[in-house]
């Protein structure tokens, strides 16, 4: 599981936000072998709830995403790659775009009343990156 926490100004996520949670799935997906579900949350604020940087636009977004510790630099590099090209194509500049990657150990995630650690019996590191 790959868990997304998009923050933005009300009026640009609203405006998006189908199309960025598409882009984060499928960029997930393919870059990091996230299961296919989605587990995103959008923050829409507004403009005084969400300073804007010095540089950046009204368009100034923030992805944070939570995920099992795993994966290689490529693949990060790969799903940076993606979600910046994707957002590109949706009238969001990379100036405008921050992106954090959290990880924690398989044993720091619960579903469903069980760590992922403890869910996966033989295979746990592999079991976890599919988290």
């Amino acid at each position: 599981m790959v868990l997304f926490t998009t923050y933005g100004q009300r009026h640009v996520l609203g405006a998006v936000r189908a199309d960025l949670s598409d882009l984060l799935h499928d960029a997930a997906t393919a870059a990091l072998d996230a299961p296919p579900g989605r587990y995103q949350r959008f923050v829409p604020l507004d403009a005084q709830d969400f300073p804007i940087p010095p540089g950046r636009s009204a368009r100034y977004t923030v992805v944070e995403a939570v995920l099992v510790q795993g994966r290689s630099v490529a693949a990060k590099e790969e799903f940076y790659r993606r979600l910046y090209d994707g957002a590109a194509a949706l009238g969001i500049a990379a100036a405008d775009l921050e992106v954090v990657l959290l990880e924690v150990p398989a044993h720091d995630v619960a579903v469903r009343g069980r760590s992922i650690a403890a869910t996966a019996p033989s295979r746990a590191p592999d079991r976890a990156r599919r988290w």
